[in-house]
């Protein structure tokens, strides 16, 4: 790992995903988590602060970026839930089957190098009655945004740690094992290639 990955990425990302309309989507999402629940792509532990401790029971967080773990521990401290912070790949989720009744997934996807294998084996931990919750931003349905960004993903994946701006959500969910339920749209404010977001809630598919 290069020095920008290890030092300046990272706060680069927490401030990037920690901006107004972005801690919207959050906290929006996050409150309707219940349960046993996994978040993929902890990062810094925004969302943390957004789990209902009277609904949420504990929270198993994984993120394979070990250098972003000491604030998200430090956000954890503060929230009165139990939660485990493990520098994991999402590919292979040290957990029984059927175990999570809720997932949490938000600005993750985009990053995951291989995304069906891992949202294969969120479909796997998660329990038939459970529910993925996600907010992604990815391709956007306007023509011109999108041939924008098909050309600046090459470019941007290094500056922002792997992240894909063109990355059509629903296809990946629907190859993935879910079916998404709750499903909005929308561009937040900023440059449409960054900012079209996906947003809601997916169950495995039968």
């Amino acid at each position: 790992m290069n020095p920008y990955e290890r030092y300046v990425l990272p706060k680069l990302i927490d401030i990037a995903c920690s901006t107004g309309n972005v801690m919207k989507a959050r906290a929006s999402l996050v409150p309707q988590a219940v349960g046993e629940v996994l978040e993929v792509g902890l990062g810094s532990g925004l969302n943390l602060a957004f789990y209902d401790p009277e609904k949420v029971s504990s929270i198993v967080g994984v993120d394979p970026a070990a250098q972003m773990q000491p604030l998200a521990r430090t956000r954890a401290a503060s929230i009165g839930i139990p939660v485990e912070v493990l520098a994991v790949d999402v590919h292979g989720i040290d957990a029984q089957t059927d175990r999570f009744d809720t997932i949490v997934m938000t600005f993750t996807l985009c990053s995951i190098k291989d995304p069906l294998p891992a949202l294969r084996e969120m479909a796997r931990v998660l329990k038939p009655s459970g529910r993925l919750l996600f907010c992604e931003h990815g391709l956007a349905p306007d023509p011109s945004v999108a041939r924008f960004q098909h050309r600046l993903t090459p470019f941007w994946k290094p500056m922002a740690g792997g992240c894909h701006l063109n990355r059509d959500i629903p296809a990946l969910l629907r190859a993935g094992g879910f079916v998404a339920e709750d499903f909005t749209t929308k561009y937040l404010p900023g440059p449409k290639p960054m900012t079209y977001i996906y947003s809601g809630s997916a169950r495995q598919a039968i």
